[in-house]
């Protein structure tokens, strides 16, 4: 394994046990969120709120309850965040709120990781959105698809979703 990627296992607070089991436990509602963000260029309350009530039900088994309740800070900082930027229209509203419901799952000293895959998978991921509307192949199997025809618009969720699971991904391989 590449010794940096192999720093960045063996260096994540997050344990590979919580790794897994909400990893697992996302990833159904990751997987929906890209889909919605990509063909509709929305993520739905549903999707956000289930992915909450993991959090809410599997948080107090997988973490001491100290952290489990500090955790809800993340939420409260995020969501703030996440409307401000959305009044100034740098994100949308549904992604806020979403980014908002990742937050307890990161643990507080794994933020800079977490930052730097979202960094990398934000480039990644816009690179292939761009590139896969080009092929009209891709675009003939999904012509419904609203992210195609967007020209400034990218469906953020798609890279959120991505970020969450890589992230618990690491950690359950740590």
């Amino acid at each position: 394994m590449p010794e940096p990627l192999n720093e960045v296992l063996t260096s994540l607070a997050t344990t590979p046990l919580q790794g897994a089991v909400f990893g697992l436990l996302s990833l159904p509602i990751c997987l929906w969120v890209a889909y919605t963000d990509l063909s509709a260029m929305r993520i739905r309350n549903e999707a956000v709120l289930a992915l909450f009530a993991i959090f809410v039900v599997a948080g107090p088994f997988l973490l001491p309850m100290g952290e489990y309740l500090w955790r809800y800070v993340h939420v409260v900082v995020v969501l703030i965040a996440g409307f401000l930027l959305s009044t100034l229209r740098a994100v949308g509203a549904g992604d806020a709120k979403f980014a908002a419901t990742i937050a307890p799952f990161v643990a507080r000293p794994d933020l800079a990781e977490f930052l730097f895959l979202f960094a990398a998978l934000l480039l990644v991921t816009f690179a292939l959105h761009r590139l896969a509307r080009r092929f009209p192949a891709i675009r003939s199997r999904t012509p419904h698809w609203t992210s195609w025809s967007e020209p400034k618009d990218f469906p953020m969720g798609v890279t959120l979703a991505a970020t969450q699971l890589a992230y618990l991904g690491l950690a359950a391989a740590g």
